[in-house]
Order: structure tokens, then C-alpha cells, then sequence
């Protein structure tokens, strides 16, 4: 086992828990188990964080920023049309870069067994839903229609994660006229089917 903490910086030790996270669950999180998976000392572990509470904190914020900001991100971005800006927030569920399908499921099975994780889960929620409520708003649709509209889209995105359906792009692709239709009551125009069939095929996402 390699000594001192030249070795591994603090995102090989976030990467190693954020792994081990999703893989295993949040018990399996610890620090000597981390440690020789990465092939280093435990007191290494110490130059970065004060303590394992301290470790499954960054874990949080990385959650937060890779997944909630970036939907809020992706939901703010200026659109012709309230269609290219549901393609916007599919992006996030089709390139890993934007949003770590994995890890949000993590942290839910987390927050069954840890109150404030719960709250941090409902704040992301509330969030997420506020930022896609101003996306239809801007669109022009009145808010009790953005609230609805907005739920509808959000949680048919989680629900269809969590049943882990299983389907080629191209049946997806083939569906998104009509699933864009049913969420924003505007069928889309050619040009934003195309644009985001060929950002899919790019990322190659499933």
C-alpha cells in the first residue's frame, strides 16, 4: 500500500466514495475500505477531509451541482420555442456530462435513512420543478398550466430512470414527436426533432 497522500488528490478519494456509493449504498462508504481501493494509506484521507462526515458532505454538493444545477442550467437556456427547451432538460437524461443518473438514485436510497439527506432530496425537487415552472411560464403558458405541465415532465423523466427501461435510441427517437406533443400541447417543428436526435446520436446515450 502506497504511503502518504502524494499519491491520490481529493477527487480520486470523491470519485472512489461517489463509486462506491452508487454501487453499494452509503454504509459501504468508509474510509479504510476507500483507502485500499485506491491503494493508499488512511491517513492520507486526512489531508483532504477532517472526517467521514466531512466526505459524505462533498459528496452532497457534488450531487447538487452535477445533477440539480445542471437541470436549472439547461432549463434557463433562451429558446424559440417551448419545445426546443424540453429538449434542453432531455439533454440532461441522455449526456452523463450533464446529469449522473446513478448517483441521483443513490442519494434518494440514502435519504430513506438519513432525515437531513431527505431534505436536501426535496430542496433538489423543489428546484428542479421551479426551474422547468419558469421555462414554461417563459413560453407563455399561466402558472397553474407551467405547475402541472412542469410535474408531469419531471416525474415521468425519474419514473422512467427508475423502471430502468430498456429501448434503443432509435425507438426513443421515434417517440419524441409524440412525447413533446404530450408535454407541452404543441407538436414539434422538424428542425427541433432533428437537432436533438442529432445531439442523442452524438452522445450515443440509451
Amino acid at each position: 500500500m502506497a504511503d502518504g497522500h502524494i499519491k491520490v488528490t481529493r477527487d480520486d478519494w470523491l470519485r472512489a466514495a461517489r463509486a462506491a456509493l452508487i454501487r453499494d449504498g452509503v454504509d459501504t462508504v468508509k474510509v479504510l475500505a476507500l483507502a485500499a481501493e485506491l491503494d493508499v494509506s488512511r491517513s492520507s484521507f486526512y489531508w483532504y477531509f477532517k472526517n467521514r462526515d466531512e466526505l459524505l458532505a462533498a459528496l452532497l454538493d457534488h450531487w447538487e451541482e452535477r445533477n440539480t444545477r445542471s437541470i436549472v442550467r439547461q432549463c434557463a437556456l433562451d429558446t424559440s420555442c417551448i419545445n426546443e427547451a424540453a429538449c434542453n432538460f432531455f439533454r440532461c437524461f441522455i449526456d452523463p456530462a450533464l446529469f449522473n443518473r446513478g448517483l441521483d438514485f443513490a442519494v434518494r436510497a440514502w435519504a430513506r435513512q438519513d432525515p437531513r439527506v431527505r431534505t436536501r432530496i426535496d430542496a433538489a425537487d423543489a428546484a428542479r420543478l421551479e426551474a422547468l415552472e419558469a421555462m414554461f411560464m417563459r413560453h407563455g403558458y399561466d402558472g397553474a398550466e407551467a405547475d402541472w405541465r412542469a410535474r408531469i415532465i419531471y416525474f415521468m423523466q425519474l419514473g422512467y430512470h427508475a423502471l430502468e427501461v430498456q429501448e434503443t435510441m432509435q425507438v426513443r427517437m421515434a417517440r419524441l414527436p409524440g412525447y413533446l406533443e404530450g408535454f407541452t400541447g404543441q407538436f414539434p417543428e422538424q428542425a427541433v426533432i432533428d437537432d436533438f436526435t442529432t445531439f442523442a446520436n452524438k452522445i450515443g446515450g440509451t
